[in-house]
């Protein structure tokens, strides 16, 4: 086999891989299994599908490598597969963030823009949780929380916010975090704690990536 024919076989596999997740549906399905194993009762339920519909997706993610498969009794739980799949929808979020410029103005600047607060990086969250200075604040669900979460998160679910706020240190700056950039629940967890004058600010890349990085997580 020629070189050239190798590269072909190459960029064959790679458009096969871009055609399996050519659909927004199977991101989705992917973004909400990255969070913890799920059967697909569950999936169609946080995605908005008949399960049957969901259930055709993760076939075609099976069939790719993305999700396996496992037997809990009758039901059938979906997790990522191996290899770095979070690393790789990280990447795909990162060039949507790139091509859009309202996106590239958000992370230039979260104060732009009415409910935005002041971002961390994983490193300086890193360096901050090292020191024992900040609250971490989980504003995900119960689920995915018990699912996996950043070392020592508190998890108030962003709904429950409001009437907790006695749960949270009032002298200690709070890092809030939830599924990754598109997810606004830290955002509107930041503005409610910045107008109740918490000193908050905002993990915009969320547990996935937290996890796709390699970082200490907790279960």
């Amino acid at each position: 086999m020629t070189k050239t024919e190798t590269h072909a076989l190459l960029f064959t596999d790679l458009a096969e891989i871009a055609r399996t997740l050519g659909h927004a549906h199977r991101l989705m399905l992917l973004e909400h299994i990255a969070q913890g194993e799920r059967s697909v009762e569950r999936l169609a339920e946080l995605t908005d599908l008949t399960v049957a519909n969901a259930s055709q997706h993760l076939q075609h993610l099976r069939r790719a490598g993305f999700v396996e498969t496992r037997r809990d009794g009758k039901r059938v739980l979906y997790r990522l597969g191996s290899g770095p799949i979070e690393a790789m929808l990280a990447s795909l979020r990162g060039y949507a963030d790139h091509m859009r410029s309202e996106i590239r103005q958000l992370a230039a600047d979260p104060n732009n823009a009415e409910g935005r607060h002041d971002s961390i990086s994983r490193e300086e969250l890193l360096k901050r949780i090292r020191a024992g200075d900040i609250t971490l604040l989980d504003v995900r669900s119960a689920e995915e929380y018990a699912l996996g979460h950043l070392p020592g998160a508190l998890n108030i679910p962003a709904e429950e916010l409001e009437q907790r706020l006695s749960e949270l240190p009032p002298k200690q700056d709070v890092v809030a975090y939830c599924r990754g950039p598109y997810c606004v629940l830290s955002t509107n967890a930041a503005a409610l704690l910045g107008a109740r004058n918490f000193r908050v600010l905002r993990l915009a890349a969320g547990f996935p990536d937290w996890k796709a990085a390699g970082l200490s997580i907790e279960v």
